[in-house]
């Protein structure tokens, strides 16, 4: 444990909306530190609101700050918290703010759709990032400049990002093991009862392609070629040439492990991108359409009712927008 390195001062930027879960799961590794028998004190910390009232997270819980918005101490880390309406809850305020205090040089991070904010902010263009997978799709369209990973954290020289939720454990712990050592960072772990902690290249979540019955590497990587194609999608034939299949060999592994065919899978997921972007972002019909790789409105019309139940029109943002170039 580095005896010698002072204490670490952090400010919580509270963003209504934002998820408790990843909030606490990082508050609560800076607490459990400050509790170690060694009896040192190795963080403080201070909550923020934009004009200093309590804050109201997506779950309804509202949590009191310590002040508005102030100018950050010298060498003081950011970390903004966020969830939905990440992009309506971010006043020019907020933003001006955070270049303000970016310009200062301390590290400066993200849980969840907060990362959506540093974006509107202008903090992380070329940046490596991540944000919830949930709305990753929306992220990634509407921020072409950043480099999206889908990972649990994020580290970029300053700039660290968590997935939010449980990710916030594993980022915050990571952080505790660069400032003073892995013994503290285990430590904190065990008192958590966090018995394997994750690495930033983690994927998010048990996608269909981690299901242990999806095995076969053809299959895996034709689905990623389906993945890596949403825009212009790909035929079968192509496809089946890239993984070096036949397209009846193709069909079959696909009727094999998944119960389907591969034009449908790939119908799927292009659907789900589209749902995710009227749902999270405010993009037309239009362009929603385009952006997952549908010639005609009138295909992706009846391609999303017959999926989903109901027109792409009616997925409206019920002012739950998540990303928007309006903010």
């Amino acid at each position: 444990m580095n005896d010698i390195a002072p204490t670490k001062t952090y400010a919580f930027l509270l963003i209504p909306g934002f998820s408790t879960l990843g909030f606490s799961c990082a508050l609560e590794a800076l607490s459990l530190a400050n509790h170690h028998p060694s009896g040192r004190k190795f963080y403080r910390w201070r909550l923020m609101s934009e004009a200093g009232a309590p804050v109201e997270a997506y779950n309804g819980v509202k949590i009191s700050v310590d002040s508005a918005l102030a100018p950050l101490e010298r060498g003081e880390t950011l970390i903004v918290c966020a969830g939905e309406n990440a992009g309506r809850s971010s006043s020019k305020t907020v933003l001006n703010w955070l270049r303000r205090e970016a310009r200062r040089g301390g590290d400066i991070g993200a849980l969840s759709s907060g990362t959506y904010i540093l974006a509107l902010a202008g903090l992380i263009g070329g940046k490596r990032v991540t944000t919830h997978w949930e709305y990753r799709t929306a992220l990634a369209e509407m921020l072409p400049d950043v480099i999206m990973e889908d990972s649990i954290f994020s580290v970029d020289g300053r700039v660290f990002t968590s997935a939010g939720g449980a990710a916030s454990m594993d980022m915050m712990l990571h952080r505790l093991r660069d400032d003073y050592g892995s013994d503290l960072a285990t430590w904190v772990a065990d008192q958590m009862v966090y018995t394997v902690p994750r690495v930033h290249s983690d994927a998010q979540r048990l996608s269909l392609k981690s299901r242990p019955e999806v095995r076969n590497p053809k299959l895996l990587m034709a689905m990623q070629v389906m993945e890596n194609n949403i825009e212009d999608p790909l035929t079968p034939d192509e496809i089946a040439d890239v993984v070096g299949l036949s397209t009846r060999q193709l069909e079959r592994l696909f009727a094999k492990y998944l119960t389907i065919s591969p034009k449908r899978h790939y119908l799927r997921i292009r659907l789900e991108k589209g749902r995710n972007l009227l749902r999270q972002t405010d993009l037309s019909v239009t362009d929603v359409c385009v952006a997952c790789g549908f010639k005609s409105l009138s295909h992706f019309s009846k391609s999303y009712r017959a999926n989903y139940g109901i027109p792409p029109g009616m997925e409206a943002t019920d002012g739950k927008v998540l990303w928007s170039d309006r903010a």
